[in-house]
């Protein structure tokens, strides 16, 4: 199956430099370039892309924005959007997962992240570059970080699997990491949002980090 994407950057250069990387891909293809944050919103929602490349700093309305419209809460058959990003902030981190995204990766971090971005979106994972999501941990671990003192009953096969979410493991790593099945993978993925109440494996992540879960390890 081919994994439509569509490619949001104000810069045409970057653009054309990012659909060169995924139409190198057999099983990937761009149907759409938007050069604002207007356009993207109005072209992914007619197209329906299963993965939107969104850059963080676009005119009109920025890339967290654009993830809130097509990937926030509430809305309506929400779509997967990557940030896609040079600016590596913690306040673009946060805001972009917060906002929906399912993935977060610097411009530097090299083709072949970017790619396994994409599939990792289009099979239902998440991906944080690493450097972001080791700084991101050590930020959202510091004392200003108020765990939640009524933490839902997961069991203690469930909080592995949670760790492993928060560290940027895909669900074949977390089984291969914990010795268990695909499948016996994606049934823990989702009770743990049953019970969390959560939409998607990056606000697991998130909510582990808050939470301290991953400091238990």
């Amino acid at each position: 199956m081919t994994i439509r994407v569509l490619l949001a950057d104000d810069q045409a250069m970057i653009r054309g430099g990012l659909r060169l990387i995924l139409e190198d891909q057999p099983d990937i293809n761009v149907i759409a370039e938007a050069s604002d944050g207007v356009d993207a919103i109005a072209q992914a929602r007619r197209l329906r892309p299963d993965v939107c490349l969104v850059d963080i700093r676009m005119p009109r309305l920025d890339g967290i924005e654009v993830t809130r419209a097509l990937a926030g809460p509430g809305v309506p058959n929400p779509m997967r959007v990557i940030v896609v990003t040079t600016f590596d902030l913690d306040e673009y981190v946060y805001g972009a997962l917060r906002g929906g995204a399912v993935g977060f990766i610097l411009k530097d971090a090299g083709p072949a992240l970017l790619v396994e971005a994409v599939r990792a979106a289009h099979n239902g994972d998440a991906l944080v570059s690493p450097s972001v999501t080791v700084r991101l941990l050590r930020h959202l671990t510091t004392p200003a970080a108020k765990p939640d003192k009524s933490l839902p009953s997961l069991s203690e096969r469930e909080i592995e699997v949670v760790r492993e979410i928060a560290r940027g493991r895909t669900n074949l790593e977390i089984g291969a990491e914990l010795f268990i099945s695909l499948s016996t993978v994606k049934s823990h993925v989702s009770t743990i949002q049953t019970k969390l109440g959560l939409r998607n494996r990056t606000e697991i992540a998130v909510w582990a980090w808050e939470n301290r879960i991953i400091e238990t390890a």
